[in-house]
């Protein structure tokens, strides 16, 4: 077992000495398949950030419970009371028709055109957040219409169109980071295979005389193997230092954008996980396409 892992050791070593040979072609490939993989890695983490958003949107979901304008103050706080002790419930803040009817003045601009006013227009008002854990578009539907259904009510507001549209989009867009991938993978399958295939080619003579002497396909193939697997690897790791690099560019402008609407969002890139994902993806991709170039081309090289 010692003697076989020294083996592969060897050759690991003799393939990172064969690409630093030819660093340039090396540097290119592993620059192309970087950047490769880096356009789908960008798009997940774009996608994650925007469910991350958009998560935090569907927490702060508010319904907004207009009351009947014969209804009183008492009868508004006893109603707020109930539906606080609702276990879907987070809070529950009684809004009173003269606070509704200030706050409109004060948001509105048009304060001296309401003073005019006979009385006061506006009902009272319940501002109810749901709990965290029921904040989902399907419970929130359930809780308006057994909240509609009190005589109390005048009307329950709950705008969830826009998130659930939103949610839409971001399920298309992420079927469509999957194709992006998989096509990508295929191109770099190929890019990979192409490279092997041309070194392959360039050590033809080499690999004639270790089959005369009775070297095998899997000793031949080894180093070619392990070839594709590094520019695979080193391709992966280009991917990761390019997509660090953009969200460090990113990250003030997009703080900056987010103290406007008073959030401390932060751009988050490829976590741990999803780092060694990506550095065992471009690895895997760089051996299968190495191990389709030179299986191809070595039962095609037989000494003369």
């Amino acid at each position: 077992m010692t003697s076989y892992l020294l083996r592969h050791l060897q050759v690991l070593f003799y393939s990172l000495g064969q690409l630093a040979r030819t660093p340039f072609a090396s540097l290119v490939t592993v620059a192309v398949i970087g950047i490769s993989l880096a356009l789908p890695a960008g798009l997940y983490v774009l996608l994650d950030n925007m469910q991350r958003v958009s998560g935090a949107w569907d927490g702060a979901a508010q319904l907004s419970v207009f009351l009947k304008r014969d209804v009183s103050e008492r009868a508004g706080l006893a109603l707020a009371q109930k539906i606080r002790a609702r276990p879907e419930i987070a809070s529950v803040n009684y809004i009173s028709r003269e606070a509704a009817l200030a706050e409109f003045k004060r948001l509105s601009g048009f304060g001296n055109a309401l003073n005019a006013l006979d009385g006061n227009p506006l009902p009272a008002v319940l501002a109810i957040r749901p709990a965290s854990p029921h904040a989902d578009a399907a419970t929130l539907a359930r809780l308006g219409k057994d909240l509609q259904a009190m005589g109390e009510v005048e009307l329950v507001q709950l705008d969830l169109d826009w998130i659930k549209r939103l949610n839409a989009i971001l399920d298309l867009a992420r079927h469509g980071v999957w194709l992006l991938a998989t096509v990508l993978a295929l191109a770099l399958t190929l890019i990979v295979g192409n490279t092997i295939r041309l070194a392959v080619l360039g050590r033809r003579t080499e690999i004639e005389i270790i089959k005369l002497v009775g070297g095998t396909d899997a000793f031949i193939r080894r180093p070619f193997l392990y070839s594709g697997l590094l520019q695979g690897l080193g391709g992966a790791l280009c991917a990761w230092a390019l997509l660090a690099l953009v969200l460090a560019l990113l990250a003030a402008p997009v703080q900056e954008l987010a103290a406007l609407y008073g959030s401390r969002f932060e751009l988050r890139g490829l976590d741990v996980s999803a780092g060694l994902a990506l550095l065992a993806l471009g690895a895997l991709l760089g051996w299968l396409g190495s191990r389709l170039a030179v299986g191809r081309h070595l039962r095609a090289i037989e000494p003369r």
